[in-house]
């Protein structure tokens, strides 16, 4: 299975990578919203591991637009975001 892990903290991704990896995955990073966007445009994931907090255009702009053109991988959100109503 195939899976794009979007994080811009290098070291969460650094240690999230060879776990996802151990359990099967073939991972693809990618650390902003704009190398997310065109990985998510341009290849098949089977799962997205997506952060919202990203440089150059944010996890919900990405997803936003991914959904808007139809995509519709199972995205799995990461955030710091702490109430309720930005996790919802």
């Amino acid at each position: 299975m195939r899976l794009l892990l979007v994080e811009d903290d290098g070291a969460l991704a650094d240690e999230l990578q060879p776990v996802l990896e151990a359990a099967g995955y073939a991972v693809d990073r990618a650390g902003d919203g704009e190398d997310a966007l065109y990985l998510g445009q341009t290849e098949d994931y089977d799962l997205v591991v997506l952060d919202l907090g990203l440089p150059r255009l944010s996890g919900i702009q990405v997803l936003e637009t991914w959904r808007g053109e139809g995509r519709s991988m199972p995205v799995l959100i990461l955030t710091a975001r702490d109430t309720w109503r930005e996790k919802v």
